[in-house]
Order: C-alpha cells, then structure tokens, then sequence
C-alpha cells in the first residue's frame, strides 16, 4: 500500500474527530492491512487500522454487528480512498482503543461469543459458503493452483494429488453445511480475536473476512493451524457451545462423517483456498512461496484425511 494514500486517509479520519495530527505507533502491520495506535492531542487514543481489498468492508460489517448486539470495538470514523498502484481500494478506520488485554479468554468465553457471533443475521450482500459451495471448493483450488504453476510457482506434486482426491469426495462430503449452526462467521476466530479486560468483559475483534457459513468452522478456527488438529478439544469445544446456548445439531453428524471430522476437513480445505488466492492475487513473490506451499501440503493432508472414507 501507498504510504502517502495511507497517511492522506489517515489525516482525513482525524479531521472527522476533529484533531489535525497525531503520533502514530504501529501495532502489527503486513502487507495486506496495518494497525497502529494513534496519541492524540488531548491525551486519548485510538486504534488506526488500515488495509486493502478484499479487506475494505470491515467498517460495514462492525456496524451490523454492533446493531444487532454483539459487543465489538466502536466505530470511531471510517473512509476509503483508491489505490492505482495495487488497484484496490484502501479501508482506513479509527476505533476505540480496548488497551491490552488482562488475560486470555477462557473456553466458556469462547463458547459464548460463538454463540453471540451467530445470533447476528447474515450479512446482506455477502457470499454464503453453502453446500454447493463447499463443494466447488477442491476444484476451484485447483484452477487456482494452475494459474500459479504456470507462473513458474507452485509446483509441489502434492499439492494437485491432495486436491483431485478431495475434489473426488466433494459431492459426498458437503452435504448438511445449513445444519444450523448457520449464519454469521468471524472467520479469523482465534484467542487473539477476543479481547478480555481486567472486569472480564470481552469484545470481538478483526471481523475484516466475516461472512455466511457453517458455525463448527469458528469452532476449529479456535484452536489454530499451526499444529495438527484436535479432535478432543474441538468437540469440548462444541460442547461447551451448546452448553452456552448453541444449537444441539452442532454434534450432529455431517454428510456421513461425525462433526469434528467434516469440519476439520472444510476448514483446512477452505484456508487452503484462502491461500491459493492470495497468492496468485495479492501476494505474487515467489521468494515466500516454499513455506507457504509446505503450509498447504500440510493443512491438504489433513483435509484427505479428514473427509476421506
């Protein structure tokens, strides 16, 4: 992103506040988004938070939110300006600052704010990740993996045996995605997406890729990816869920398969089209492409294993 867009943006914010400057600390900045804590003038601060396509509907979906109850920073000002160099509009937003966290959250936390998340109605205009969307998604990977392969990258033969043996089972496994849970989803939820302060009271944060789909995919989200998945603490994880007034059909079993399974198994097949997409998209270097591609063999892996018979 263009620094000078991204400071102009920034001086247009403030201006809605009514302050002309302030001193910038960043927080955690990437390529595709930024966020900075702002000291203003009169002692406050505020939460700058930035980013590019296919980010830059965040400030609409932290509105629907916070009018349908569930508890997120508030909306301070928001605005948007055009990026030639990237091509993609940049989402600039001043938020309240929630300070650090006294501690992390708690799996009864976790359990609730699932349940809060999905209590929210579906986001107007958004794709839903149905059924017969689930179901593309092995084969509309693999188009995304050509693309990059015939770019010079990608060419992990693991990668197209993975995908053509889940694109195999597709049909048979996408079944009961509308079994409710089904509605709103974070999409990103981690520990670190529910700020906890010293009175115990939470707030969601980074809804950036909230959209419409199947509920048990936050509940894997919760544990991460960096380690192979646990299928222990997935479903204490639903049971707490349902326990804190999530529907009973979370433990239901789906298109065959128990819960825990079908939903590790869409998860990782579903962040693995995620990142396909930003690599042949947004993130074309191909000096990051070993990790990343070792990443995606792993999570393929434990798609296969999880939805196969």
């Amino acid at each position: 992103m263009d620094p000078h867009r991204v400071g102009t943006l920034l001086e247009e914010l403030l201006a809605q506040l009514g302050f002309r400057q302030a001193d910038r600390e960043p927080v955690r900045v990437w390529s595709m988004s930024g966020v900075e804590r702002l000291h203003l003038p009169d002692g406050h601060a505020v939460i700058f938070k930035y980013s590019r396509g296919p980010f830059t509907d965040e400030h609409l979906t932290l509105r629907h939110a916070r009018a349908h109850g569930l508890p997120v920073p508030e909306l301070l000002s928001a605005a948007t300006t055009y990026d030639p160099q990237t091509g993609d509009d940049i989402l600039g937003m001043l938020l309240e600052d929630l300070g650090d966290p006294a501690r992390e959250p708690t799996l009864a936390e976790a359990a609730a704010a699932a349940v809060a998340i999905q209590q929210v109605p579906a986001l107007p205009g958004r794709p839903g990740l149905d059924s017969a969307a689930l179901a593309t998604l092995p084969s509309r990977a693999l188009k995304r993996l050509a693309t990059l392969q015939a770019a010079g990258r990608w060419h992990d033969p693991a990668l197209a045996r993975h995908l053509r043996a889940l694109a195999a089972v597709a049909y048979d496994r996408c079944h009961d995605a509308e079994i409710p849970p089904w509605g709103m989803l974070h999409s990103e939820f981690h520990p670190t997406s529910l700020h906890v302060d010293g009175s115990g009271r939470w707030r969601l944060l980074d809804m950036a890729r909230a959209c419409t789909a199947p509920g048990v995919l936050d509940l894997v989200s919760w544990q991460g990816t960096q380690t192979a998945p646990d299928t222990a603490a997935l479903y204490e994880l639903l049971v707490a869920y349902v326990a804190a007034g999530g529907p009973a059909t979370a433990l239901s079993n789906r298109a065959g398969l128990p819960v825990t399974r079908w939903a590790i198994g869409w998860h990782r097949m579903w962040i693995v089209d995620w990142y396909l997409e930003q690599a042949a998209r947004w993130i074309p270097t191909p000096a990051l492409d070993e990790n990343a591609v070792a990443v995606v063999v792993r999570h393929l892996a434990e798609a296969v294993d999880a939805l196969s018979a």
